[in-house]
C-alpha cells in the first residue's frame, strides 16, 4: 500500500538501532527523505548506507534546546522543510521503591522522556504550521496506563508524555499537524536484552529462560509468549504519519501484543 509521503522530510531520533532504526527503513522504502539523529553517530552513519534514502545523521543531545534546534535546522537547510517527527529516543531510568531513587534520577528520566518531546515540537511545529502539513509521533509505552511499581521514574515521564501529546493534538490539527503516540509493550531492542540479562543472572537460569518466565510471571497478556519486533511497531508508526493516516488525531495506538489487559487508553 502506497502511504503517499514520497519526498516527505522525517526526522526520527533515537535512530541507531530498535524502533527508531526500523521506522527510517519503512520509511526510506515510501520514499521518504531522513533527518536521523542519535547520540552514537558513528554507529548511526554506518547502519543508515543501507538504505534506500537520502539521509543526513545529525548527533544531538535531547536535553538541550539548542542542540534539538541545530538539528531542526540542519534537516531544513538539507531538505526545505521538517514534515515528519518521529520521537524514539529515550531510557528506562533508575528503578526501584519510587520513596528511595533520587531526585537525580526523576530529573533524569523527565528531560530525557518528557521534556525532550516539548524541545522538539518547539523546533519543528513553526515550520509545519507554516507549510499546514505535519505528523508528530512520541513512543510512550504500555507503563502510561499499567505502571509496573519499580519503574516510577519511567512510569512518571512516559504518563507526561502521553498526556503532553494528547494536549498538543487538540490545536495542532487546526494547522494541519497531527499527534500522536504508540505504545509498545516488551518489544526486541537493547533495552529489553539489557533487562533480560539482568534477570537471567539474578535467577541463574538462560537468556531465553529469563524471556519465557518474564512473559509468564510478568506479562500475561501476551498470549503469543514472544517479544514484539521491532519493525511491528516501525510500521504502526508509519501508518499514522503517513496521508493513509489523516484522521488519526490525539490517538494512543498499543503495539503490545496484548499486554495491557484493559479496554481504557
Amino acid at each position: 500500500m502506497d502511504l503517499k509521503i514520497k519526498d516527505r522530510v522525517a526526522l526520527i531520533t533515537g535512530a541507531t538501532d530498535g524502533i527508531g532504526f526500523a521506522t527510517a527503513k519503512i520509511l526510506a522504502e515510501e520514499g521518504c527523505k531522513l533527518v536521523l539523529s542519535d547520540l552514537r553517530i558513528d554507529e548511526l552513519k554506518e547502519q543508515v548506507k543501507e538504505l534506500p534514502a537520502e539521509v543526513i545523521c545529525v548527533e544531538a543531545d535531547v536535553t538541550k534546546q539548542a542542540a534539538v534546534d541545530a538539528m531542526a535546522k540542519a534537516g531544513r537547510d538539507k531538505f526545505g522543510s521538517i514534515d515528519i517527527v518521529i520521537h524514539t529516543a529515550g531510557v528506562t531510568g533508575a528503578k526501584g521503591d519510587p520513596l528511595e531513587v533520587s531526585d537525580e534520577d526523576y530529573v533524569e528520566a523527565w528531560e530525557i522522556d518528557f521534556m525532550s518531546a516539548v524541545r522538539l515540537a518547539r523546533a519543528t511545529f513553526p515550520g509545519m504550521r507554516e507549510k499546514g502539513w505535519g505528523r508528530f509521533v512520541c513512543i510512550t509505552s504500555e507503563n502510561t496506563v499499567q505502571p509496573y511499581w519499580e519503574e516510577a521514574t519511567y512510569n512518571t515521564a512516559k504518563a507526561a508524555l502521553s498526556a503532553f501529546v494528547k494536549n498538543l493534538s487538540y490545536k495542532e490539527a487546526e494547522y494541519g499537524i497531527l499527534c500522536n503516540t504508540v505504545a509498545p509493550a516488551f518489544i526486541e531492542t537493547d533495552m529489553t536484552d539489557g533487562m533480560m540479562r539482568q534477570r537471567a543472572e539474578k535467577l541463574g537460569v538462560s537468556f531465553e529462560e529469563a524471556v519465557k518466565s518474564f512473559l509468564e510471571e510478568e506479562r500475561p497478556g501476551i498470549v503469543q509468549k514472544r517479544r514484539g519486533q521491532p519493525d511491528e511497531v516501525a510500521a504502526a508508526i508509519a501508518l499514522i504519519v503517513s496521508e493513509r493516516g489523516s484522521f488519526i488525531n490525539g490517538s494512543n495506538m498499543r503495539v503490545d501484543g496484548g499486554s495491557v489487559q484493559a479496554v481504557q487508553n
